[in-house]
């Protein structure tokens, strides 16, 4: 099916809002797996959104910013990406690698652009800061995020209006005449939240919580396994067994995501707990004499 009109102008208005939640509003609606989320309820497949989401949301988690250099606009990507694969039926996993890392990267320009736009409304606040002109100064602030959601929502908006037999023809030819390719980027997609966690980890204290990191493994690792032999079990007994209903599911992620927090929690404990104790035990002198034990 083709992308309706009325969900061309939904995606529009959520690519423009993003932006601006993401600088300014803070509601957490400018992340990736809420923008597969959106986008797949505007386009009535919310398991593809989330796939695509939540893959590109895994793919940028060691991604960020200092000051005000540009970054990928997964989000973008991910309305784009979903809109395309609910609407010509392309593979999540190919639309992740062909059209939301591409987009994603090609919008830093769009970044850069709305960046140079709200500087120039910004030096136009400054005057009117000088003239005590509180009107002008809300009136440029206000066109000032405009110029930010414009420079997400107008390439949003030409892409599904005009893009759509493009991305068409596209999917034509990886499916056949270039399957191999078509294949390939399934696989990149699928490894590219592999790609995330590993910038991540590049960036965290690996080295001072390698126990942590260890222990979370194995205990996945093994529970993962439990999980999958209990299920295929199942899955044989109702095979053979009459009435017998296979009800055993693999291990849920909430599970893996609460054991982290409990190591992270245990970790955080230690950490605020520690200052205390030393303060509590006092400071040494340089001979070794602790000299806040007077009575």
């Amino acid at each position: 099916m083709a992308v309706a009109w009325w969900q061309i102008i939904l995606l529009t208005l959520y690519a423009g809002y993003q932006i601006l939640d993401e600088l300014q509003v803070y509601t957490g609606l400018a992340q990736p797996v809420f923008a597969g989320l959106i986008a797949g309820l505007i386009m009535g497949d919310v398991t593809t959104g989330l796939i695509i989401g939540g893959s590109m949301q895994l793919t940028v988690l060691g991604i960020g910013t200092f000051g005000g250099s540009s970054k990928i606009d997964a989000n973008s990507g991910t309305v784009l990406a979903t809109a395309f694969s609910v609407g010509i039926g392309m593979n999540p996993e190919q639309a992740i690698a062909a059209i939301a890392v591409p987009v994603a990267g090609l919008m830093i320009q769009m970044d850069i652009l709305g960046r140079f736009a709200n500087t120039f409304f910004a030096h136009r606040i400054d005057t009117k800061i000088e003239e005590m002109d509180y009107k002008g100064i809300e009136r440029n602030f206000l066109m000032g995020a405009l110029s930010w959601s414009l420079s997400r929502a107008v390439p949003v908006l030409l892409a599904l209006s005009f893009g759509g037999s493009f991305v068409n023809s596209i999917v034509g030819v990886l499916n056949n005449q270039l399957l191999w390719l078509g294949n390939g980027l399934a696989v990149a997609g699928a490894v590219l939240p592999a790609v995330g966690f590993a910038i991540l980890l590049r960036y965290l204290p690996v080295k001072k919580h390698l126990p942590y990191l260890i222990l979370g493994f194995v205990i996945t690792a093994l529970l993962t396994t439990v999980f999958g032999n209990i299920q295929l079990l199942g899955g044989s007994v109702a095979g053979v067994v009459e009435g017998f209903a296979n009800t055993f599911t693999g291990m849920p992620m909430l599970a893996i995501a609460l054991i982290g927090f409990a190591f992270a929690f245990k970790e955080y404990k230690r950490t605020i707990e520690a200052p205390k104790v030393q303060q509590m035990n006092g400071s040494a002198s340089e001979e070794g004499e602790i000299e806040d034990d007077e009575i």
